[in-house]
């Protein structure tokens, strides 16, 4: 253990990302089910509302980069307290807002606040633990956020039903405040090298991060497929773009030099391919229980629990699998039974009792924990000294795409199938897709040695 910090702060900053993690969680899974009544509060079409959405997505995609400059610049401590403020400033003006306008200039407002949170409370883990104690620290850090996707729709509808939407966003008030309180007494002020910042390849990397969100988020919305295509196509030429720039540059904003970590390469690649088949799920089975079977979006919310309860229960055993087992064998193993279980779902019709669906929605979260806990920590595994701040912040951004890549890949699916087949069928037809794509990146997994990740899961 660092020598530097008291013994306490050790056991308080993984509790200080926790909070981090769930404070984003819940507020992007929250907002969905308060949608449809903010429009009719503040005049505006259902559809228009997606730019409340979009605005902060972009709005990620932008700042998250900096994240890592800014910590090494500044210090973590500044940078963190700073971010939640934005973000908690953010939630009272969205709160406040009389205007769709009004709304989106809070979500930006929010979604700088956001974009920092989460890297730079992951990069004090990195930096202040050990690598054989980083992955239980990271581990108590990401169970709060596995909670608030599934609190969030539950919790959302209850308080736009019995409340107002408003308290969608006053929630945060008091979560922001504790946590502004806890963060300037308890964590450390961890700063980087002082390179100077690539303001050329910060260009560049936000042209193609915030191209591709904007090429989902159309797809999202239905749009023709020529504007998603043409920013895809967008996105892929800058990204090419940077590439041929950072060999020229001495300190770019994320170097190459990352992608000769075998580990890190793998890790991102993996991530995001897997996260294509994964993160549709989450989004998927709450539409499908409400426009397949015709349940309430309450009961929807709430068949989601089991999901949640088992990432959590997981959690307290996976440090010990990944010693046992290696990450090769769990990643591997691990991404093969989540495509199978996702392909379970597409045997689900009407007759299916709700234990059933429940069991599986149960296996399914484990399994997904599991996962994601697994690819991010053998990604960060051998970053050391100042590609720390860089590669954690490139894989937050990876995170971020992959989410949205994900959950756009199932939408575009779903409403693919349905101009052919029943609704129903349609979603069968999704995951028996978002199945295969899972178990297929299971290859790229394969490629890890037996012995990568032994650095973390070592004994004391």
């Amino acid at each position: 253990m660092n020598s530097e910090l008291p013994p306490f702060v050790y056991r308080i900053l993984p509790w200080i990302a926790a909070f981090a993690f769930f404070m984003q969680s819940l507020d992007t899974s929250i907002l969905n089910t308060a949608l449809p009544t903010m429009a009719k509060d503040l005049n505006e079409s259902p559809l228009n509302m997606q730019s409340a959405v979009i605005c902060y997505a972009l709005t990620l995609a932008l700042f998250i980069p900096v994240s890592g400059y800014l910590s090494d610049k500044f210090g973590t401590k500044n940078i963190f307290v700073m971010a939640v403020s934005l973000f908690t400033l953010g939630s009272l003006l969205c709160a406040l807002s009389n205007s769709l306008i009004f709304l989106d200039i809070s979500r930006v407002i929010q979604g700088i606040g956001g974009s920092m949170m989460v890297p730079v409370s992951r990069l004090v883990l990195i930096k202040a633990f050990k690598r054989n104690e980083f992955l239980a620290a990271l581990n108590t850090a990401t169970i709060p956020g596995l909670i608030g996707p599934v609190l969030g729709p539950v919790l959302g509808g209850y308080l736009v039903d019995m409340v107002s939407w408003h308290w969608v966003f006053l929630i945060n008030l008091p979560i922001g405040i504790l946590g502004v309180l806890v963060s300037l007494k308890y964590m450390p002020n961890l700063k980087g090298e002082r390179l100077p910042f690539d303001s050329f390849g910060f260009i560049f990397i936000v042209i193609t991060f915030v191209s591709a969100t904007l090429s989902i988020e159309c797809l999202n919305q239905g749009q023709q497929y020529y504007l998603p295509l043409a920013l895809a196509i967008i996105s892929l030429i800058f990204l090419f773009i940077y590439r041929l720039y950072a060999k020229k540059r001495q300190a770019p904003l994320f170097p190459l030099s990352l992608f000769t970590i075998r580990t890190f390469k793998i890790g991102i690649i993996g991530n995001l391919v897997c996260r294509l088949g994964i993160s549709g799920v989450p989004f998927l089975i709450p539409l499908f229980l409400q426009v397949g079977f015709g349940y309430s979006a309450m009961f929807a919310g709430m068949m989601l629990m089991p999901m949640a309860i088992a990432s959590i229960f997981t959690r307290f055993f996976i440090t010990k699998v990944l010693a046992r087992l290696g990450y090769r064998f769990v990643l591997v193993a691990n991404t093969i039974l989540a495509g199978i279980l996702i392909l379970l779902m597409s045997l689900l019709n009407l007759a299916t009792p709700l234990t059933v669906l429940g069991v599986l929605l149960f296996c399914i979260g484990g399994v997904n924990s599991m996962q994601f806990t697994s690819m991010n920590s053998i990604t960060l595994a051998n970053l050391q000294g100042e590609s720390t701040s860089s590669g954690n912040s490139l894989m937050a951004v990876n995170q971020q795409l992959a989410i949205s890549f994900g959950t756009g890949f199932g939408a575009v699916l779903v409403r693919l199938f349905s101009n052919s087949t029943t609704t129903i069928h349609a979603f069968q037809l999704t995951f028996v897709i978002l199945g295969i794509v899972t178990m297929l990146s299971s290859i790229i997994f394969a490629q890890l040695n037996k012995e990568d990740g032994q650095n973390l899961t070592a004994r004391h």
